[in-house]
């Protein structure tokens, strides 16, 4: 999936030094991609959905990330 227009991307203050990598799009919310692969794709994420992943994540549903 090719940018759209005006896409900001930015490293993921939920990013890790071993690899774990992602950059999010402050334009696009709930677009996000691999770092290391910038032109590769990205996953694009309804709001809602993208609040809910955001909250689960700072609730440690996930265990640590």
């Amino acid at each position: 999936m090719h940018d759209p227009t005006g896409a900001k991307w930015r490293k993921s203050t939920y990013s890790n030094g071993g690899g774990g990598c992602i950059e999010v799009d402050d334009v696009h919310l709930g677009r996000v991609r691999d770092s290391k692969d910038p032109q590769g794709p990205a996953l694009a994420f309804s709001a809602e959905g993208w609040e809910r992943f955001i909250a689960a994540v700072r609730s440690g549903e996930f265990g640590e990330v």
